[in-house]
């Protein structure tokens, strides 16, 4: 109902209205609009155009759409650490998940350059992975500026993409120019039907139920950060037998 559009259309005293209502707004839906006008300093004819310019009818129509627009924004029953960590044990402790970490592992062992990238909490994660895979000794890079310049030749190099929706359009974007290099992809995602599983030559999908507060996703990240290091504990045991 408030979009940046309509909050733009506000002259001085439709701003002092509306900056009222937002924190008053328990309150504002079963208020008469004399008393808001008293207390919000304007006028009842102020209260009318604001209301019009929300494509609300009168006063009793906006009260109805703004208590239905807080009903909606009410805070979502989130669930604990336990089980969102049983729900991932439960869907991907099975051979066919260790296998994917083997092959997973096995394609950075086997890589000249190891490359991560993400965005947002998977771009945090990225940068977490190859540090955690450096420290085990397998030197890798987090490709934090997406718009560096890609000139080399990545034939002899892995890419390990991290993103929870699988669709993010940055990351889609980032491979394509990786792959047009030689790069080979390893994408872990929480969907293996997702476009950037698909993409890739290798996927690790860790299948977790997705958590969004109003359009913050907040899925769990702890699957991914078990896949990281597990995947990097196993290229070092790789590195050991090989020496």
């Amino acid at each position: 109902m408030f979009t940046n559009e309509v909050i733009a259309t506000f002259n001085e005293l439709e701003l002092l209205l509306y900056k009222y209502i937002m924190q008053n707004k328990e309150k504002v839906v079963y208020m008469r609009i004399r008393d808001l006008a008293d207390e919000a300093h304007v006028s009842t004819s102020t209260i009318m155009r604001f209301c019009r310019k929300l494509n609300c009818e009168g006063f009793s129509e906006f009260k109805v759409k703004l208590k239905l627009l807080f009903d909606e924004k009410s805070a979502p029953t989130i669930k604990s650490g336990q089980h969102v960590l049983a729900e991932f044990f439960e869907r991907t402790q099975n051979e066919n998940f260790i296998l994917k970490l083997d092959e997973a592992a096995e394609a950075i062992s086997k890589a000249d350059h190891v490359l991560f990238i993400g965005i947002s909490s998977s771009g945090i994660l990225a940068e977490y992975g190859s540090r955690y895979l450096s420290s085990l000794g397998k030197f890798s890079t987090y490709l934090k500026d997406w718009y560096m310049p890609v000139h080399a030749d990545l034939h002899n190099s892995i890419t390990v993409a991290l993103s929870v929706s699988g669709e993010n359009d940055f990351t889609i974007s980032h491979i394509h120019q990786l792959k047009e290099k030689g790069s080979k992809i390893l994408s872990i995602t929480n969907n293996a039907q997702s476009m950037i599983a698909r993409m890739s030559d290798i996927n690790v999908s860790y299948y977790v139920t997705e958590e969004f507060l109003d359009t913050s996703n907040i899925t769990t990240q702890i699957p991914v950060i078990y896949i990281l290091e597990e995947m990097a504990r196993r290229v070092y045991e790789k590195s050991r037998k090989n020496d």
